[in-house]
């Protein structure tokens, strides 16, 4: 940990007990407003023998086993870069914890006191300062690690390809990710790694060289351990695969599990599934009848537009969207037109595509409506596919579902896209959207499918909101 994460997490300890006395009198004082009282029917805490002095001194009581439930969820393990929202998650369920402890000593000792308000009110009261307070620390701290270069890492990458430059790339651009690339080496090699370590300092290590042998990564994983260096690698595709390890006639026999959604998982997803597509289509039918009339008026031709894709197991199904082409130009056995929409698609692929392998995206494409363009700019033209989650074609989230010419032109590998339902959003739309290579996006949501769980649903279909009001690159 560097100087000024030891710092900010040392800081971090009285500012949050002070947080914790302050929303405990806060409580108080609110609990004894009259106004408070009359409107919950309430009588004086002193009816019932109980004194700001006397609660005042069980919340100081109290505090410290609240620092200890949020040392031991991590709390204080403070980087600038950490993710705030995880963190103000963190606090709401450190607190939590501490609450159902308040209770039960409550309960147990009833001689002092057994206001429900008070107790309900400290406990949302803390989370709202201790959060508030921390976010307004981390506005600090990342800003000193921006400006100043205050708590930077620095990374030393081992392994030239792709991968590697691609990361040097997006670390020199944003600042933000709180790394300084001090080198980028061919190989493994401690002797060149200590001088490395001895002239600019090391802080932590990414590894991506396929070649690198058992040996050489054992004693290199050996060398960041002593020196307190934090040792990361980018792992080939069966090293993130799951496991399941039995015993076979004495001997260890290790399953590789393609995706935990079996059994139960594809129960609790459909469940999922069906909740938060009808939640959605309430939620966004008023943006859908706008959006509706708006491409009616604009452009003749239908409202929705039924685009044919391939689906899980290789089965066809039509993915439902309102349409922002000009209908002459709508690639559907129902447009008259058909053949010559082929044609003007195929040759703007051949001229204007702007994405690699087996997947096409037309920069500037002159088929769209007026309306088109701004629906399909924030994702709009996708709001229908709620009613593909709820008939059970689609999932909420998922790898994209590809049109048939698209996937004649997969590898082999890349059909393990189609073991599941193809989603509305996905690992990839999160992370890139349209402008992501094929590649890319097929080791996200590889990645996807083999560590799957619900809350990773709900994290990608919390990130895909903010996502969508983020302009496209490629359009």
């Amino acid at each position: 940990m560097k100087r000024s994460e030891l710092f900010f997490s040392a800081i971090q300890v009285p500012v949050d007990f002070a947080m914790i006395i302050l929303a405990s009198i806060t409580a108080f004082t609110i609990r004894e407003m009259p106004e408070v009282i009359e409107y919950f029917n309430l009588s004086s805490l002193e009816f019932h023998h109980v004194y700001f002095e006397d609660y005042i001194r069980m919340a100081l009581i109290a505090a410290p086993f609240f620092i200890a439930i949020f040392a031991i969820e991590g709390l204080y393990d403070i980087r600038a870069t950490r993710k705030f929202w995880k963190e103000a998650a963190r606090v709401l369920m450190a607190t939590s914890i501490g609450l159902m402890i308040v209770i039960v000593t409550v309960f147990l000792k009833r001689e002092w006191f057994s206001s429900r308000f008070i107790i309900l009110a400290a406990w949302m009261l803390v989370v709202f300062y201790v959060v508030l307070l921390r976010y307004i620390i981390h506005l600090i701290q990342t800003w000193l690690l921006i400006k100043k270069g205050m708590g930077v890492h620095r990374l030393l990458l081992i392994g030239r390809n792709g991968k590697m430059n691609t990361i040097a790339t997006l670390i020199k651009q944003n600042k933000s990710l709180g790394y300084k690339v001090i080198d980028q080496i061919d190989n493994a090699h401690l002797k060149l790694i200590r001088q490395i370590r001895a002239n600019k300092g090391v802080d932590e290590i990414i590894l991506c060289e396929s070649s690198i042998t058992d040996d050489e990564q054992e004693k290199l994983i050996d060398y960041c351990a002593i020196n307190n260096i934090t040792y990361k690698f980018i792992p080939t595709t069966f090293q993130t695969s799951r496991y399941e390890i039995g015993v076979l006639n004495g001997e260890p026999l290790i399953e590789v599990k393609h995706t935990p959604l079996d059994g139960w998982g594809r129960i609790l997803k459909r469940v999922f599934d069906i909740a938060a597509s009808v939640l959605g289509i309430i939620i966004t039918s008023p943006i859908m009848i706008v959006t509706a009339l708006a491409v009616w008026i604009d452009s003749k031709g239908p409202i929705i537009y039924k685009n044919e894709r391939v689906g899980n197991d290789g089965r066809k199904f039509f993915v439902y969207k309102f349409r922002y082409m000009k209908w002459d130009y709508c690639v559907t056995d129902k447009n008259p037109a058909v053949k010559e929409a082929l044609d003007l698609e195929k040759e703007l692929i051949e001229k204007q595509s702007v994405r690699k392998g087996p997947l096409y995206k037309i920069k500037a494409d002159p088929r769209k409506t007026s309306v088109g363009r701004i629906i399909e700019k924030y994702s709009i033209d996708e709001l229908p596919q709620f009613f593909n989650v709820l008939f059970g074609s689609m999932s909420l989230v998922g790898p994209r579902p590809h049109q048939h010419r698209e996937v004649e032109k997969y590898m082999d590998y890349h059909r393990r896209l189609l073991t599941i339902k193809p989603g509305v959003t996905g690992m990839a739309q999160v992370s890139g959207r349209s402008d992501l290579d094929f590649e890319d996006e097929y080791k996200l949501d590889l990645y996807y499918i083999e560590n799957w769980s619900l809350l990773l649903d709900i994290r990608i279909c919390l990130k895909t909101i903010g996502v969508l009001f983020r302009k496209r690159r490629n359009l």
